[in-house]
């Protein structure tokens, strides 16, 4: 299992994670043609070698046409829209973007599916800390502390280069905060600002007496989504460091992330299962609550039938959560189902040494997940990949399924 733990002593930020990943090993050619898929004009990923406190480190910056995004201009840029995509005073213009139209984009692109999904969670998550500190519905939210274009660029740079990588598992360290104050859309806020609050509940900080931003919305949103725990990095067997560089060079410590990857053979983890018991809810909507509860980053999802007091037929609802997914899991519990309480608990995981890798069939490309025990290889084809390959072609499902495998056995 390949494991990634990003060590954020001094915070973090969306281009730090960049500059960390191309640190680490991840070609900026590659990098770029995942960004090329989101259909964005102009817009690039520069890396230049830099230092902070005379440690070798990557920079990332993103740029529109060849000219980098300042900070000013990065909470005011719009996305391009279709009709004024060779528009440069659009692409420059000023306003906010709503999160609905970045979701759209996501979900309209070329990316692989796994980067597709992973992205659009990270700004659900983004917009719904926006809608709490703004107090509007999430179909209104727009991205004030995080600017659009860049935060896109970000996200979906972070977590394509993770899938390149082949990593596994992410970790990381407890965030730290600085203080002071900052500019935002809104004027000037409290640092740690409302949205990176959002962001972090539930997940291990420190606060320290550096008067600067060193966690932003969008460093916290990719962070705290994607990591499996906070705290001390795993045993693992060290292969490879990266050192993503801030903007700025802080005086008293250096504006660094560290990325360190490599092999684990331990594949436990500890996750929390909330519990909810239901007997007055309408059939039909487990359906739709399990496909939420899993496209907002829960580890699992299943009901157990049982009965309850007076006899009631019921179900137990059950739900795998990390700690960077909790509370949003257990809101949507809430929102989402006639339960009026949860109960949760901690609890703790063996998994098999896995990996995803796709196969060549006659009817297209089939992702397949393989796992091993003893030296034994287990291989699952993707019901997804195989369903929309069946319906494609007109053809049994159980036939796609038979050609992944056989694929599998030809290796």
């Amino acid at each position: 299992m390949k494991i990634a733990y990003f060590d954020c002593f001094s915070g973090v930020s969306g281009d730090m994670v960049l500059g960390a990943l191309l640190d680490s090993g991840l070609s900026l050619a590659s990098l770029h043609a995942e960004i090329a898929k989101l259909g964005l004009k102009d817009v690039t990923i520069a890396s230049e070698a830099t230092s902070r406190h005379a440690i070798a480190a990557t920079h990332a910056q993103v740029r529109v046409g060849g000219v980098r995004v300042t900070a000013t201009e990065e909470h005011h840029l719009q996305l391009p829209s279709e009709e004024t995509a060779g528009d440069k005073h659009h692409e420059h213009a000023h306003g906010h973007h709503r999160l609905n139209d970045i979701l759209e984009r996501l979900a309209s692109s070329d990316l692989d599916s796994r980067v597709k999904e992973q992205s659009i969670r990270i700004f659900e998550r983004l917009g719904a800390a926006e809608s709490e500190v703004h107090g509007a519905e999430p179909d209104e939210v727009h991205l004030h502390e995080v600017g659009a274009l860049d935060a896109l660029v970000d996200v979906v740079g972070a977590v394509a280069g993770l899938h390149l990588l082949g990593i596994d598992e992410i970790h990381a360290s407890p965030l730290r905060f600085g203080t002071g104050f900052t500019l935002c859309a809104h004027g000037r806020y409290p640092v740690p600002v409302p949205g990176v609050l959002a962001l972090c509940r539930g997940v291990p900080t420190e606060q320290t007496d550096i008067r600067a931003e060193l966690v932003t919305p969008t460093g916290a949103a990719i962070i705290t989504t994607l990591a499996r725990s906070f705290g001390s990095p795993p045993p693992f067997r060290q292969q490879a460091v990266g050192y993503g560089a801030g903007s700025r060079d802080l005086e008293a410590i250096p504006n660094l992330v560290r990325l360190r990857i490599g092999e684990s053979d331990r594949a436990s983890e500890k996750l929390t299962l909330i519990e909810a018991n239901i007997d007055d809810m309408n059939p039909e909507v487990y359906g739709y609550l399990f496909d939420r509860l899993l496209e907002q980053g829960a580890r699992d999802v299943y009901a157990t039938p049982v009965f309850m007091k007076k006899g009631r037929p019921g179900n137990v609802l059950s739900v795998l959560a990390d700690a960077a997914t909790f509370d949003l899991l257990a809101t949507t519990i809430l929102q989402e189902t006639t339960t009026i309480g949860l109960r949760y608990y901690s609890v703790e995981r063996r998994v098999l040494e896995r990996e995803v890798r796709s196969v060549e069939t006659p009817f297209g490309e089939v992702r397949v997940k393989f796992s091993y025990l003893d030296g034994h290889r287990r291989a699952a084809p993707e019901y997804e990949d195989c369903a929309q390959l069946a319906k494609k072609h007109q053809i049994p499902l159980l036939s796609v399924y038979e050609a992944a495998r056989a694929a599998v056995s030809e290796e």
